[in-house]
């Protein structure tokens, strides 16, 4: 059994929570996934500026940003068609961590080199009650979090392929973000890089 690290109050880290035959089983179920749900570059708000990331969703409900703004929707938004369901290894992911019910999203983030994600909250859903839940597979990243107040102090993490970090109770709208990948640090990413999912629930 992985144990669980307290990071900060409501903040923990389990390392290589997936082993890695379990990471490269989890990895073929994504990439499957993802011919139905391309992943695809979301654009910021109001200017229209390319996230550095790629990005999808698993669920029945999918995270996006366009010129419009920041939500959450039932079908991608290039293909029109309903997201794929979340993989079981996920859900009992979940499970082992938060309470019912189940989980809405999954979101998928591609990080290709020099990707990057700026601290920002995750504050689009309607119920912040459960933790969010992100697993890495792929190469190392340094993910950057601090507390809800905005210009806090922040702390950085390591994260490496089958590691898994969840941030709830007082730290579930903690800023984070992902200051930088390590290129070359896994084989794991056809093409290398780094795949995070993020768990996430949104309206239950």
């Amino acid at each position: 059994m992985v144990a669980r690290v307290t990071i900060a109050p409501g903040i923990f880290l389990w390392r290589e929570k997936f082993s890695p035959l379990q990471q490269k089983a989890l990895l073929d179920e994504v990439i499957q996934k993802l011919k139905d749900a391309p992943l695809y570059r979301p654009v910021m708000p109001g200017n229209a500026k390319p996230f550095s990331v790629e990005e999808s969703n698993f669920g029945t409900l999918g995270w996006v940003s366009d010129r419009c703004g920041y939500r959450y929707q039932a079908a991608h938004p290039v293909t029109s068609a309903p997201w794929p369901v979340i993989p079981s290894a996920l859900l009992d992911l979940w499970t082992g961590i938060n309470p019912p019910p189940l989980p809405e999203c999954c979101l998928v983030n591609l990080y290709r080199a020099g990707a990057k994600m700026g601290l920002h909250q995750d504050r689009d859903e309607k119920d912040i009650s459960a933790a969010v839940i992100g697993l890495s597979l792929g190469d190392e990243a340094l993910f950057r979090i601090g507390s809800a107040a905005k210009g806090g102090k922040t702390f950085s993490v390591p994260l490496a392929s089958g590691d898994v970090i969840a941030f709830g109770g007082v730290a579930r709208l903690a800023y984070h973000g992902i200051d930088r990948i390590k290129p070359g640090s896994s084989r794991l990413i056809p093409g290398g890089g780094r795949l995070s999912l993020t768990l996430r629930r949104v309206q239950s």
